[in-house]
């Protein structure tokens, strides 16, 4: 299957049903030597906030190996972590 193909599939958490979007929004993290793919990061989106400085939000990271299924139309997946925006992995 292509990544391309990937992109159009809606990322689901299989615990509670919660939906982070469609894998084509998200950054892909890959071993650059290998290219072997780690995960995915899912970026918060940013408010309009004008005085607040510092991000609070954290980005939510999903491991290839907690991907469990990809299926015709979504892929589930165990569980996530979470990062916060100035945090590497």
């Amino acid at each position: 299957m292509l990544l391309s193909e990937m992109a159009v599939k809606e990322l689901i958490q299989i615990e509670d049903g919660k939906r982070f979007g469609l894998l084509a929004d998200t950054e892909l993290l890959f071993e650059p030597t290998s290219g072997k793919i780690i995960g995915f990061l899912v970026l918060k989106e940013q408010g309009n906030r004008p005085f607040k400085t510092k991000s609070t939000q954290k980005n939510v990271y999903i491991a290839w190996e907690d991907i469990i299924l990809i299926g015709e139309d979504r892929i589930l997946f165990t569980k996530t972590s979470h990062l916060h925006s100035d945090q590497t992995i």
